[in-house]
């Protein structure tokens, strides 16, 4: 299964995440409560997959896409993004994500997306 870097600045949805994707046989290498966190510890631990939420203090999910993907222009980022915020996802693709999950989510979703975007 796959190597999980999670990346939202909700301590509760982090834990959501982690504990879905480990039920499911992911391993999760790595939390960030923050872009700038997230870049680091992307360089860090080099994950299959990270999970990105868009509106975070510090940097902003969009510009951690931007320099994670300055690091390793293949790297397999999923954006995690609230309702309102779906105009965005158009950035957000652009500035490299593969793809993107809706919250609220369910935990199909999340595992769907992770399997088409490792497949890929």
């Amino acid at each position: 299964m796959a190597r999980i870097l999670i990346c939202d600045d909700s301590a509760f949805m982090r834990m959501i995440l982690k504990k879905m994707l480990q039920e499911n046989g992911h391993e999760v290498v790595a939390e960030a409560e923050n872009g700038k966190q997230a870049v680091q510890l992307y360089k860090e631990h080099t994950p299959d997959v990270t999970t990105m939420d868009i509106t975070m203090p510090e940097m902003d999910g969009i510009e951690a896409v931007k320099l994670i993907h300055a690091e390793n222009p293949i790297a397999r980022v999923i954006m995690v993004t609230a309702i309102g915020q779906r105009p965005i996802i158009s950035d957000a693709l652009q500035a490299g994500a593969s793809d993107f999950i809706v919250k609220p989510f369910e935990a199909n979703q999340v595992l769907r997306t992770i399997r088409d975007v490792l497949n890929h």
